[in-house]
């Protein structure tokens, strides 16, 4: 018999955790704690879940992956065409270092033309490893901001994706904390 893993997300939702042996048991139905400890794992070799320094059962790469249907065409239309099998963990694609990437929602519209709109979600990582052009979380005179990281005359400053706003000269200190690494932003039904 095939298990799939929709109990264990289901569980890890409604939880906040992975199941123990124990529960893992009981989510499936099974008489021992052998045969739960058989089907993690199962899980294990997919990369559906991992084992932490303790043996605990965390989330694998594959745990939260969305299935990749196919491939459709975004310039003249063309007949679409489904190849199922592969999945593709968002978490894997859109996180380099995991122990130093976290979200941040966007507020206002100085990035509208780089396409980061507010209400968006950017994905940054922590790091001093930097190039010029990298859309970058900074603290310039003690505020807070993402923009475009520029330089001119051996300089940095900040530029951003919206004519409306003027490009910013630290009158003091700039501290780059952070750099963009992806998008997320969730389409809503036009109402």
């Amino acid at each position: 018999m095939k298990y799939t893993k929709e109990k264990l997300v289901s569980f890890f939702k409604s939880n906040g955790r992975m199941p123990s042996y124990s529960e893992l048991a009981k989510l499936y139905g099974f008489k021992s704690k052998n045969s739960a400890y058989s089907l993690a794992s199962n899980f294990i070799d997919q990369d559906i879940l991992r084992r932490d320094s303790k043996g605990f059962l965390i989330p694998g790469e594959q745990f939260n992956g969305i299935q990749i249907l196919g491939t459709v065409q975004a310039g003249f239309p063309a007949f679409a065409s489904e190849e199922k099998g592969e999945h593709l963990s968002l978490d894997e694609w859109l996180v380099n270092e995991h122990d130093a990437t976290y979200l941040l929602r966007v507020s206002g519209d100085s990035m509208i033309d780089a396409g980061i709109l507010e209400g968006d979600y950017v994905v940054v990582e922590r790091t001093q490893d930097f190039s010029v052009g990298d859309i970058v979380i900074a603290e310039v005179d003690d505020e807070w901001t993402m923009k475009y990281l520029r330089i001119k005359n051996n300089k940095y400053y900040l530029e951003a994706a919206n004519n409306e706003y003027p490009d910013i000269y630290p009158k003091g200190e700039l501290k780059i904390h952070a750099v963009v690494r992806s998008l997320v932003r969730k389409y809503e039904k036009n109402k």
